[in-house]
């Protein structure tokens, strides 16, 4: 037993003895499977002194680079916005940022008020009439809302976009997988050339044919993004419709959609279009990137799932005297209620990121929402153009796109990468080390934010035409791992 346990051997002795084992060996060997165990001690190198500790670490910061030191178009799920001191300002308040759950309204008001008015934020953002106070990130909440489909209507065979961030996909893998559930992907519409030049307007979106022969009686949730994984914007619409019509009309399958919260203020909101549930990433609701976050969970639907939420929810009530109160309203998280009846086995709300949220969306308010959203619209566009006049650069998929840009480049993109690096700029992420599939070979997802103005994205097109060049011309570059700025040799 660990030497900071207060557990005395008469104490050990007599726990073991209670449920039967002689000692904590068999306990683990009743438990772990003998061949999976570790027989010796970890591979780790010897402890180092607090200085050298110090040194090594400072060594191993001294390779990052922020988005402050260099110019990064990375996102891929987290984003470069600007975040207002405003959100740092409120969320340090000790009110804010010590308290834990709010067990006793009495005295958890304020936090309990936050809740429900980003509860409120996130139904108005979505079109859906109830919101849970948040869970821990975009795609476990994703995969919450499988389950809670799941549960639903008892059926076990989840049809999804292949423009569904791949990192959601392989959680829902997970998920699926520990309550025995099938997952097909449906893929996106291909482009089609003609006479080498001509390209087919669209592409990148789900294909509509191949969604509809997915769906069968046995489904018991369709699941796409909105923009999807590529930046290409969805007939969200019609992929509503069709899971809601045709042969599974009389008992549909629930509609989920992955949604970006940033560019609801220029796209139709999902409850508009038919979804049923609305998740998504919080991360750029006055989030930074700090260690790869840190971000929450948004998560909305429609009246009929409330009770099987995931997570928690406040509700607004009266006192005694008829003053205004909030109150946890529904918990359904194994933290609060019996195990066998949780829909939702994590316990943690990232409740001091949503409030980042809430004090976000309430400075950026309603005008403010659209004219970020049409922003990125006009500069994913005018990206779009920039980028596509380089010689050997064209997009990978036509459709229509907004924040973000997936482009395809003749040329090694680690080699290309690793160029614009050296030369300050992070042009994007590899597609295909993200997502391993063979048509992304030559991917580059580009993204756009209020941080990228028309200028940076003029220069991202000089480095990158000039990294197109020293990549195709003949000699040796330099390899190794790309660290921020810094090429580490491999």
């Amino acid at each position: 037993m660990s030497r900071y346990t207060a557990v005395t051997p008469g104490d050990l002795k007599a726990m073991l003895g209670a449920i039967g084992v002689d000692s904590v060996d068999e306990l683990f060997a009743r438990q772990v499977p003998d061949d999976v165990r570790l027989r010796e001690p970890l591979d780790l190198p010897e402890g180092m002194g607090e200085q050298e500790v110090y040194a090594h670490l400072r060594e191993l910061a001294a390779r990052n680079v922020s988005t402050e030191d260099e110019l990064s178009f990375v996102g891929a799920g987290m984003y470069d916005h600007y975040v207002p001191a405003i959100v740092d300002m409120l969320c340090q308040r000790s009110e804010f940022l010590t308290p834990y759950t709010p067990y006793q309204p009495e005295v958890s008001q304020g936090s309990l008020q936050v809740m429900f008015e980003y509860q409120t934020a996130v139904c108005e953002l979505t079109a859906l009439p109830v919101a849970n106070a948040s869970v821990y990130e975009g795609p476990s909440a994703v995969a919450s809302a499988a389950y809670m489909a799941k549960l639903h209507n008892g059926r076990a065979r989840f049809v999804v976009s292949a423009g569904l961030h791949p990192h959601s996909l392989q959680t829902l893998r997970t998920y699926a997988r520990g309550f025995d559930a099938e997952v097909v992907e449906v893929p996106l519409t291909a482009e089609l050339t003609f006479d080498g030049d001509a390209r087919e307007a669209g592409g990148g979106r789900t294909d509509l044919e191949r969604w509809r022969e997915a769906i069968d009686e046995r489904t018991c949730a369709v699941i796409f993004a909105q923009p999807n994984f590529y930046g290409v914007v969805e007939d969200a619409p019609a992929l509503c419709a069709i899971a809601k019509g045709g042969p599974t009309a009389a008992s549909p399958p629930v509609v989920i959609a992955q949604v970006d919260p940033i560019t609801l203020g220029v796209l139709k909101p999902p409850g508009e279009c038919g979804v049923d549930v609305a998740v998504g990433e919080g991360q750029a609701l006055g989030g930074r990137l700090d260690f790869g976050g840190p971000s929450f969970g948004l998560f909305a639907a429609r009246e009929e799932y409330l009770r099987r939420m995931p997570g928690r929810i406040a509700g607004e009530t009266s006192d005694v005297d008829g003053r205004r109160g909030f109150v946890l309203t529904l918990q359904t998280r194994e933290q609060h209620i019996r195990r066998e009846r949780a829909t939702s086995n994590i316990c943690t709300a990232q409740a001091l990121n949503a409030l980042a949220g809430t004090v976000y969306l309430s400075w950026l308010g309603r005008h403010g929402l659209v004219e970020l959203g049409e922003l990125l619209l006009a500069r994913t566009q005018y990206a779009r153009k920039v980028l596509t006049d380089i010689r050997g650069v064209d997009t990978l998929y036509s459709g229509p796109a907004v924040r973000e840009l997936a482009l395809h480049i003749d040329g090694d993109v680690d080699l290309v990468r690793r160029s614009c690096a050296r030369q300050g700029v992070n042009p994007g992420v590899d597609l295909h080390a993200l997502t391993g599939r063979a048509e992304d070979r030559g991917g580059l997802l580009v993204a756009i934010t209020e941080q990228r103005s028309k200028g940076d994205i003029d220069r991202l097109a000089a480095v990158l035409q000039n990294a197109l060049a020293e990549a195709a011309s003949p000699g040796d570059h330099t390899t190794g791992e790309i660290v921020g700025r810094q090429v580490v040799p491999a």
